[in-house]
Protein backbone atom coordinates (compact mmCIF):
# COMPACT_ATOMS: atom_id res chain seq x y z
CA UNK A 1 0.00 0.00 0.00
CA UNK A 2 2.63 2.17 0.50
CA UNK A 3 5.47 3.73 -1.56
CA UNK A 4 8.22 6.09 -1.75
CA UNK A 5 5.85 8.61 -3.34
CA UNK A 6 2.60 7.93 -1.81
CA UNK A 7 1.22 6.42 1.46
CA UNK A 8 -1.76 5.92 3.07
CA UNK A 9 -1.47 6.99 6.65
CA UNK A 10 -0.13 10.37 7.83
CA UNK A 11 2.79 10.36 10.31
CA UNK A 12 5.18 13.00 11.42
CA UNK A 13 7.24 12.35 8.23
CA UNK A 14 5.85 14.00 5.22
CA UNK A 15 6.35 11.51 2.96
CA UNK A 16 3.27 10.22 4.36
CA UNK A 17 1.39 11.37 0.87
CA UNK A 18 2.26 11.05 -2.58
CA UNK A 19 2.66 14.55 -2.05
CA UNK A 20 6.92 15.51 -2.16
CA UNK A 21 8.76 12.04 -0.83
CA UNK A 22 10.45 11.85 -4.49
CA UNK A 23 11.08 15.53 -4.80
CA UNK A 24 9.99 15.41 -8.30
CA UNK A 25 8.55 17.94 -10.86
CA UNK A 26 5.14 16.84 -11.72
CA UNK A 27 3.17 18.56 -14.79
CA UNK A 28 0.06 19.95 -14.26
CA UNK A 29 -2.60 17.68 -13.51
CA UNK A 30 -6.59 17.63 -14.92
CA UNK A 31 -8.94 17.34 -12.52
CA UNK A 32 -11.20 14.14 -12.96
CA UNK A 33 -14.39 14.40 -14.20
CA UNK A 34 -15.48 12.11 -10.70
CA UNK A 35 -15.96 14.00 -7.87
CA UNK A 36 -13.19 14.36 -5.22
CA UNK A 37 -14.85 12.98 -2.52
CA UNK A 38 -16.49 10.36 -4.31
CA UNK A 39 -12.70 9.04 -5.18
CA UNK A 40 -11.86 9.51 -1.69
CA UNK A 41 -14.92 7.29 -0.26
CA UNK A 42 -13.47 4.70 -3.39
CA UNK A 43 -10.02 5.13 -1.61
CA UNK A 44 -11.13 4.40 2.35
CA UNK A 45 -13.17 1.69 1.05
CA UNK A 46 -10.07 -0.36 -1.17
CA UNK A 47 -7.52 0.61 1.90
CA UNK A 48 -10.36 -0.64 4.62
CA UNK A 49 -10.66 -4.00 3.01
CA UNK A 50 -7.42 -4.46 2.24
CA UNK A 51 -7.08 -6.63 5.70
CA UNK A 52 -10.25 -8.63 4.88
CA UNK A 53 -8.76 -9.91 1.54
CA UNK A 54 -5.65 -10.42 3.09
CA UNK A 55 -7.64 -12.33 5.68
CA UNK A 56 -9.64 -14.21 2.73
CA UNK A 57 -6.10 -14.77 0.86
CA UNK A 58 -4.27 -16.73 3.76
CA UNK A 59 -7.27 -18.95 3.80
CA UNK A 60 -5.66 -20.64 0.89
CA UNK A 61 -2.22 -19.27 0.37
CA UNK A 62 1.28 -18.95 2.50
CA UNK A 63 1.78 -15.20 3.68
CA UNK A 64 4.67 -15.06 1.81
CA UNK A 65 2.56 -16.16 -1.48
CA UNK A 66 -0.42 -13.80 -0.70
CA UNK A 67 2.14 -10.67 -0.55
CA UNK A 68 4.34 -11.76 -3.56
CA UNK A 69 1.07 -11.63 -5.81
CA UNK A 70 -0.29 -8.26 -4.09
CA UNK A 71 2.88 -6.95 -5.09
CA UNK A 72 3.32 -8.63 -8.25
CA UNK A 73 -0.14 -6.97 -9.87
CA UNK A 74 0.22 -3.35 -7.88
CA UNK A 75 3.45 -3.41 -9.69
CA UNK A 76 1.31 -4.55 -12.70
CA UNK A 77 -0.95 -2.16 -13.00
CA UNK A 78 1.86 1.04 -12.26
CA UNK A 79 3.99 -0.51 -14.96
CA UNK A 80 1.34 -0.11 -16.96
CA UNK A 81 0.86 3.57 -16.16
CA UNK A 82 4.30 4.31 -16.75
CA UNK A 83 4.00 2.53 -19.70
CA UNK A 84 1.29 4.62 -21.17
CA UNK A 85 2.23 7.45 -20.01
CA UNK A 86 6.13 6.69 -21.35
CA UNK A 87 7.31 8.02 -18.13
CA UNK A 88 11.57 7.56 -17.57
CA UNK A 89 12.23 5.21 -14.54
CA UNK A 90 14.91 6.61 -11.74
CA UNK A 91 18.94 6.69 -12.98
CA UNK A 92 21.61 5.81 -11.22
CA UNK A 93 22.96 3.42 -8.70
CA UNK A 94 22.32 5.41 -5.59
CA UNK A 95 18.71 6.29 -6.29
CA UNK A 96 17.90 2.48 -7.11
CA UNK A 97 19.87 1.25 -4.26
CA UNK A 98 17.70 3.60 -1.88
CA UNK A 99 14.31 2.31 -3.56
CA UNK A 100 15.32 -1.08 -2.79
CA UNK A 101 15.45 -0.18 0.86
CA UNK A 102 12.34 1.51 0.48
CA UNK A 103 10.82 -1.22 -1.19
CA UNK A 104 11.82 -3.75 2.05
CA UNK A 105 10.20 -0.97 4.88
CA UNK A 106 7.58 -0.22 3.04
CA UNK A 107 6.37 -2.70 1.28
CA UNK A 108 8.27 -6.48 1.76
CA UNK A 109 8.08 -5.94 4.81
CA UNK A 110 5.18 -5.35 6.66
CA UNK A 111 2.64 -6.78 3.86
CA UNK A 112 4.23 -9.81 5.12
CA UNK A 113 4.34 -9.22 8.42
CA UNK A 114 0.44 -8.10 8.58
CA UNK A 115 -0.20 -11.31 6.50
CA UNK A 116 1.60 -13.35 8.95
CA UNK A 117 -0.16 -11.71 11.36
CA UNK A 118 -3.99 -12.13 10.35
CA UNK A 119 -3.11 -16.10 10.38
CA UNK A 120 -3.69 -15.69 14.69
CA UNK A 121 -5.96 -12.33 14.72
CA UNK A 122 -8.72 -11.05 13.12
CA UNK A 123 -8.82 -8.29 10.03
CA UNK A 124 -10.47 -6.28 12.51
CA UNK A 125 -7.36 -5.82 14.81
CA UNK A 126 -4.86 -5.55 11.87
CA UNK A 127 -6.92 -2.76 10.99
CA UNK A 128 -6.21 -1.31 13.83
CA UNK A 129 -3.24 -1.72 14.67
CA UNK A 130 -2.18 0.11 10.81
CA UNK A 131 -3.51 3.18 12.98
CA UNK A 132 -0.62 3.30 14.76
CA UNK A 133 1.37 3.81 11.91
CA UNK A 134 1.69 8.05 12.96
CA UNK A 135 2.35 7.29 16.48
CA UNK A 136 5.34 5.73 15.49
CA UNK A 137 6.07 8.05 12.76
CA UNK A 138 5.84 10.66 15.79
CA UNK A 139 8.11 9.04 18.06
CA UNK A 140 11.15 7.93 15.41
CA UNK A 141 11.02 11.32 13.57
CA UNK A 142 11.50 13.29 17.11
CA UNK A 143 14.77 10.82 16.87
CA UNK A 144 15.68 11.20 13.34
CA UNK A 145 14.39 14.46 12.32
CA UNK A 146 16.21 17.42 13.62
CA UNK A 147 12.96 19.25 12.55
CA UNK A 148 10.50 18.05 13.61
CA UNK A 149 10.47 19.50 17.12
CA UNK A 150 7.95 17.47 20.01
CA UNK A 151 5.42 19.96 21.82
CA UNK A 152 3.11 19.13 24.55
CA UNK A 153 0.01 18.64 22.04
CA UNK A 154 2.17 16.06 20.43
CA UNK A 155 3.78 14.35 23.34
CA UNK A 156 0.24 13.77 24.98
CA UNK A 157 -0.77 12.58 21.85
CA UNK A 158 1.62 10.15 21.78
CA UNK A 159 0.07 9.22 25.36
CA UNK A 160 -3.51 8.91 24.41
CA UNK A 161 -2.58 6.85 21.17
CA UNK A 162 -1.03 3.52 22.67
CA UNK A 163 -3.63 3.96 25.85
CA UNK A 164 -5.69 3.16 22.99
CA UNK A 165 -3.70 0.49 21.72
CA UNK A 166 -3.99 -1.05 25.03
CA UNK A 167 -7.50 -0.27 25.41
CA UNK A 168 -7.94 -2.10 22.29
CA UNK A 169 -5.79 -5.21 23.15
CA UNK A 170 -7.65 -5.38 26.89
CA UNK A 171 -4.24 -4.47 29.08
CA UNK A 172 -6.84 -4.66 32.32
CA UNK A 173 -7.36 -8.55 31.42
CA UNK A 174 -3.94 -9.76 30.87
CA UNK A 175 -4.47 -9.15 26.69
CA UNK A 176 -6.87 -12.24 27.35
CA UNK A 177 -8.38 -13.54 24.38
CA UNK A 178 -5.80 -11.74 21.72
CA UNK A 179 -2.83 -13.09 19.99
CA UNK A 180 0.27 -11.43 21.66
CA UNK A 181 2.47 -12.65 18.43
CA UNK A 182 0.32 -11.62 15.75
CA UNK A 183 -0.83 -8.69 17.41
CA UNK A 184 3.17 -7.69 17.84
CA UNK A 185 3.98 -8.62 14.01
CA UNK A 186 1.17 -5.83 12.88
CA UNK A 187 2.33 -3.38 15.47
CA UNK A 188 5.65 -3.95 13.91
CA UNK A 189 4.65 -3.78 10.35
CA UNK A 190 3.28 -0.20 11.15
CA UNK A 191 6.24 1.03 12.63
CA UNK A 192 8.38 -0.71 9.33
CA UNK A 193 5.85 2.23 7.42
CA UNK A 194 7.03 4.89 9.84
CA UNK A 195 10.96 3.70 9.41
CA UNK A 196 10.64 3.82 5.74
CA UNK A 197 8.80 6.80 5.22
CA UNK A 198 11.94 8.15 7.28
CA UNK A 199 14.01 6.93 5.25
CA UNK A 200 13.00 8.14 2.11
CA UNK A 201 12.53 11.53 3.25
CA UNK A 202 16.08 11.89 3.86
CA UNK A 203 17.62 9.75 0.64
CA UNK A 204 15.38 10.02 -1.99
CA UNK A 205 14.00 13.81 -1.77
CA UNK A 206 14.86 15.42 -5.35
CA UNK A 207 15.37 12.31 -6.95
CA UNK A 208 13.83 13.91 -10.31
CA UNK A 209 11.84 11.28 -11.24
CA UNK A 210 8.10 11.19 -11.80
CA UNK A 211 5.78 9.48 -8.48
CA UNK A 212 4.45 6.91 -10.12
CA UNK A 213 7.52 5.68 -11.84
CA UNK A 214 9.21 6.21 -8.61
CA UNK A 215 6.72 4.12 -7.11
CA UNK A 216 6.26 1.35 -10.01
CA UNK A 217 10.41 1.08 -9.78
CA UNK A 218 10.08 1.11 -5.83
CA UNK A 219 6.90 -2.16 -6.21
CA UNK A 220 9.48 -3.60 -9.15
CA UNK A 221 12.48 -4.36 -6.40
CA UNK A 222 9.93 -5.70 -3.37
CA UNK A 223 8.45 -7.68 -5.92
CA UNK A 224 12.04 -9.55 -6.95
CA UNK A 225 12.47 -9.59 -2.84
CA UNK A 226 9.56 -11.76 -2.56
CA UNK A 227 10.37 -13.82 -5.44
CA UNK A 228 13.59 -14.70 -4.10
CA UNK A 229 12.23 -15.35 -0.66
CA UNK A 230 9.03 -16.84 -1.13
CA UNK A 231 10.43 -20.30 -2.95
CA UNK A 232 13.09 -20.60 0.13
CA UNK A 233 9.96 -20.61 2.66
CA UNK A 234 6.65 -22.15 1.43
CA UNK A 235 6.25 -25.06 -1.12
CA UNK A 236 3.98 -24.36 -4.58
CA UNK A 237 0.20 -24.31 -4.18
CA UNK A 238 -1.80 -27.52 -4.80
CA UNK A 239 -4.28 -25.69 -6.21
CA UNK A 240 -5.54 -22.52 -6.38
CA UNK A 241 -9.02 -21.77 -5.10
CA UNK A 242 -10.84 -18.91 -6.65
CA UNK A 243 -12.08 -17.00 -3.76
CA UNK A 244 -8.86 -16.53 -2.21
CA UNK A 245 -7.01 -15.99 -5.76
CA UNK A 246 -9.40 -13.07 -6.29
CA UNK A 247 -8.51 -11.67 -2.93
CA UNK A 248 -4.96 -11.57 -3.78
CA UNK A 249 -5.53 -10.27 -7.09
CA UNK A 250 -7.80 -7.12 -6.20
CA UNK A 251 -5.59 -6.93 -2.95
CA UNK A 252 -2.72 -6.19 -5.59
CA UNK A 253 -4.51 -4.46 -8.69
CA UNK A 254 -6.95 -2.86 -6.40
CA UNK A 255 -5.07 -1.91 -2.91
CA UNK A 256 -1.40 -1.59 -3.76
CA UNK A 257 -1.60 -0.15 -7.65
CA UNK A 258 -5.02 1.44 -8.37
CA UNK A 259 -5.10 2.97 -4.96
CA UNK A 260 -1.77 4.82 -5.52
CA UNK A 261 -3.45 6.81 -8.32
CA UNK A 262 -6.11 7.22 -6.77
CA UNK A 263 -4.18 9.37 -3.56
CA UNK A 264 -2.18 10.37 -6.23
CA UNK A 265 -5.02 12.30 -7.77
CA UNK A 266 -6.45 13.81 -4.44
CA UNK A 267 -2.96 15.17 -3.06
CA UNK A 268 -3.07 16.66 -6.97
CA UNK A 269 -6.52 18.26 -6.81
CA UNK A 270 -7.28 19.30 -2.70
CA UNK A 271 -3.73 18.71 -1.24
CA UNK A 272 -1.99 16.13 1.37
CA UNK A 273 -3.80 17.26 4.69
CA UNK A 274 -6.76 17.09 2.83
CA UNK A 275 -6.30 13.59 0.89
CA UNK A 276 -4.74 11.95 4.07
CA UNK A 277 -7.53 12.09 5.99
CA UNK A 278 -8.86 8.34 4.47
CA UNK A 279 -6.06 7.40 7.55
CA UNK A 280 -9.03 7.74 9.97
CA UNK A 281 -11.84 5.73 7.74
CA UNK A 282 -9.34 2.83 7.09
CA UNK A 283 -9.97 0.77 11.03
CA UNK A 284 -13.84 1.78 10.30
CA UNK A 285 -13.92 0.21 7.56
CA UNK A 286 -11.83 -2.73 8.00
CA UNK A 287 -14.19 -2.99 11.22
CA UNK A 288 -17.05 -3.04 10.06
CA UNK A 289 -15.88 -5.52 6.67
CA UNK A 290 -14.47 -7.84 9.42
CA UNK A 291 -17.73 -7.95 11.41
CA UNK A 292 -20.52 -8.01 8.41
CA UNK A 293 -18.54 -10.23 5.99
CA UNK A 294 -16.20 -12.08 7.86
CA UNK A 295 -18.59 -12.28 11.44
CA UNK A 296 -15.62 -11.31 13.13
CA UNK A 297 -16.33 -10.79 17.12
CA UNK A 298 -16.26 -7.55 18.20
CA UNK A 299 -16.13 -6.59 21.98
CA UNK A 300 -16.41 -2.92 23.01
CA UNK A 301 -13.04 -2.08 24.22
CA UNK A 302 -12.22 -2.53 20.56
CA UNK A 303 -14.04 -0.10 18.55
CA UNK A 304 -13.91 2.66 21.96
CA UNK A 305 -9.67 1.89 21.68
CA UNK A 306 -9.69 2.26 17.98
CA UNK A 307 -11.22 5.47 18.67
CA UNK A 308 -8.64 6.85 21.19
CA UNK A 309 -5.99 5.58 18.82
CA UNK A 310 -6.95 7.82 16.12
CA UNK A 311 -7.53 10.98 18.47
CA UNK A 312 -3.98 10.39 19.63
CA UNK A 313 -3.01 9.94 15.91
CA UNK A 314 -4.70 13.32 15.02
CA UNK A 315 -3.11 15.00 17.85
CA UNK A 316 0.44 14.09 16.86
CA UNK A 317 -0.50 15.99 13.54
CA UNK A 318 -1.19 18.47 15.10
CA UNK A 319 1.23 21.81 14.22
CA UNK A 320 2.11 24.30 16.11
CA UNK A 321 0.21 28.01 15.71
CA UNK A 322 2.47 30.90 14.08
CA UNK A 323 2.57 33.71 15.89
CA UNK A 324 0.24 37.01 13.99
CA UNK A 325 2.71 39.38 12.60
CA UNK A 326 1.98 42.73 13.81
CA UNK A 327 1.65 45.30 11.90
Amino acid sequence: MSTAAASRTPSAPTPASPSSASGSSEPEVRRPALDWRIRFAVLSLIWGFSFLLIKVGTQAYAPLQVTLGRMLFGTAVLAAVVAVRRERLPRGARTWGHLTVAAFFLNALPFSLFAYAELTISSTLAGICNATTPLWGMVLSMVALSEDRPTRRRVAGLGVGFTGVLTVLGAWQGFSGQDLAGTAMALTASLSYAVGWIYVRRTLAGAGSSHVAMSGSQLLLGTVQLAVVTPMFTSFPASFPVVPLLSVVALGALGTGFAFLLQYGLVAEVGPTTATLVTYFIPVIATVAGVLVLGEELTWNTPVGALVVLAGAALTQARPRLPARRS
